[in-house]
């Protein structure tokens, strides 16, 4: 048996996983233990979490690997500082001392804090460390279905690189190509980010969300001025405009005053037309981009398949947009692809790579529909309400999946807490919020009154895989919520005149098909299809809903309130709960009614 646990650190979105001889046991990211939002310290939780469920202790673990290579990383600061004096002088040196007394030593710093799991580890020649756009590459190819693919990196950056073109054949993974740091698509779009009032690293997600109610009015100003765009798809941007190269900001005035406006105030400025149309322009500008990528590399390699990994990848509109236009026959995206997943990739990677085993054979992924967080039996669940104090029945298996669906069918908004929890940011029938999608008000109830967050988000549509066909505009599983399809013609509501006038916000209030809570103003919805394989008891949910309703979709949001991660234990659930306007609780097979619980 060889063992190798996977780390990721130190920027953003800190995580640990562990295989074992291949398999993919368990990965979870650090935030939803401290419940601080894309924790970047060190992922004690998660590390304790993946070991306990493995019955492993540290010291029993055979190799250990880093995500990223610090060294690296420390020569593209140097070289970017060199590059830009004397401009990046006060950024320059707030970083270097950190550099200097901690990130460079990161091996023996790892060791110090692994010893902290289990005093008879000693071994510090057990780390190791992969390259960062190699493990999110390892990570999107290994665990996909595929013999064979080309392999798509998009991120922000990781050492140098910030686009890289993988080949996977088998058990063999190289980098053919790579674009390098400052010219990056992922900080292009962390700039529009910070410049529409949303937090970086985190809300990029928003301006995606944002991007239907406004004009790509602004597209043609950011090719002309910003980014200088190949047929290729490759890209230099214009660095007078930016200053995340060497300051403590992405952007400069003179990016605000190519714009005609200073960056948004999230504390004291609302969101306007103006916004709406940047975040349409920059999602416009990343879609264009993403498209001639994939064009280019269709046309060079010849390979059907394609994996995508990277921050960028979880614009499930680009991706959607590369489905559509069928440049490639299949698609497989790592549904943890930001920087979590490096974990399970820099594991990945050191078993393949450097200890050459063959890959599993399968006609199906390896990420078991993506739960391989932490899960909770009954007899702990039941524990934990009564330690909270919480009002609950417990119901059979099937008697549980009836009642949840009458209440759904009857509008009633519930937290669906079941199994293990999902591993990466999307919300997949495990800590979920699930409603009604027929409703006319789920979206606004939703968003105002259970998630606390901006009124145009919008929400997913979960659906029985067997029926996606009759109601969307797909014809490939998306079970990890990363594709956006269009709803079909016989489903739709025509606008009228009047309506179509609508500018902005206005257009959220028009009713666009019979699931309007899961219906984007453009007709679109992002896909989650449910497998009976991977989450049987979501799946036969669903089905229940269906025998009521007619309908094969409901609502799937993650369980969690704005600013805060999604719930891990019965405890987060039960606050959460508690704290907002949910209407009932599933916990395993316990239901909790919120006029029953003593406020």
């Amino acid at each position: 048996m060889t063992s190798i646990l996977g780390i990721s650190a130190f920027y953003h979105d800190s995580a640990a996983a562990i295989i074992i001889n291949g398999k993919i046991i368990a990965a979870a990211q650090e935030e939803r233990f401290t419940r601080k939002k894309h924790d970047s310290g060190y992922p004690f939780n998660a590390i304790e979490f993946v070991l306990n469920f493995s019955e492993l202790k540290l010291h029993q673990v055979d190799y250990i690997v880093f995500y990223e290579k610090p060294f690296l990383k420390f020569e593209r600061l140097l070289e970017t500082y060199t590059a830009f004096a004397p401009r990046g002088f006060k950024s320059f040196s707030m970083s270097m001392p950190i550099w200097l007394r901690e990130k460079l030593f990161q091996k023996t710093m790892l060791f110090e804090e692994l010893k902290n799991h289990d005093k008879s580890f000693s071994d510090i020649n057990k780390i190791y460390f992969s390259e960062h756009h190699f493990s999110h590459a390892a990570s999107a190819f290994y665990p996909s279905p595929f013999k064979n693919s080309v392999v798509l990196t998009l991120d922000g950056v990781g050492e140098w690189a910030t686009t890289t073109l993988a080949k996977g054949s088998g058990e063999k993974l190289e980098i053919l190509k790579e674009i390098h740091f400052p010219h990056s698509i992922g900080l292009l779009y962390s700039a529009f980010t910070y410049y529409t009032g949303f937090k970086v690293n985190s809300g990029e997600y928003k301006v995606m969300g944002l991007a239907p109610y406004g004009e790509p009015k602004f597209k043609s100003l950011i090719f002309n001025k910003l980014i200088d765009l190949k047929e290729d798809g490759t890209f230099r941007l214009n660095m007078e405009y930016f200053d995340y190269a060497t300051g403590l900001k992405m952007i400069n005035e003179k990016f605000s005053k190519l714009f005609g406006e200073s960056a948004r105030n999230p504390d004291r400025d609302s969101i306007t037309q103006f916004h709406m149309d940047v975040a349409s322009s920059i999602q416009s500008v990343t879609e264009e981009i993403v498209l001639r990528l994939a064009k280019s590399i269709a046309k060079e390699h010849g390979n059907k398949n394609l994996c995508m990994s990277g921050g960028v990848a979880l614009n499930c509109v680009a991706n959607g947009k590369i489905l559509k236009e069928k440049i490639f026959e299949n698609i497989w995206i790592q549904p943890a692809a930001g920087d979590a997943g490096g974990a399970l990739g820099a594991a990945l990677a050191l078993w393949y790579k450097e200890l050459k085993n063959q890959r599993f054979e399968s006609t199906k992924d390896q990420m078991q529909g993506s739960y391989l967080g932490p899960s909770f039996n009954d007899d702990e669940i039941e524990k934990d309400l009564v330690n909270l104090g919480a009002k609950y029945k417990k119901f059979s298996y099937e008697g549980l999946l009836e009642i949840t669906a009458k209440e759904l069918s009857q509008k009633k908004t519930i937290g669906w807490f079941q199994g293990r929890m999902e591993f990466g940011p999307r919300a997949l029938g495990a800590r979920s919020i699930i409603a009604d999608p027929r409703s006319e008000k789920m979206q606004k109830i939703l968003n105002l009154k259970v998630k606390f967050r901006e009124s145009f988000r919008p929400f997913a549509p979960s659906i029985i895989r067997e029926d996606l066909s009759d109601w969307f505009g797909l014809d490939c599983d998306s079970p990890y919520m990363l594709l956006v399809a269009d709803i079909n013609k016989s489903i739709r509501r025509e606008i009228t005149e009047e309506e179509e006038k609508l500018f902005g916000i206005d257009k959220l209030n028009v009713k666009r098909s019979n699931i309007p809570a899961v219906t984007h103003v453009d007709y679109s919805a992002r896909i989650q299809t449910v497998h009976k394989d991977t989450n049987p008891k979501y799946y036969k949910l669903i089905q229940n809903f269906k025998k009521i309703t007619n309908c094969p979709v409901i609502v799937n949001t993650s369980f969690n309130v704005r600013g805060e991660p999604i719930v891990c234990s019965v405890q987060d659930a039960y606050k959460c709960f508690m704290t907002t306007d949910l209407d009932m609780l599933v916990c395993g097979n316990f239901i909790l009614y919120k006029e029953q619980q003593n406020t």
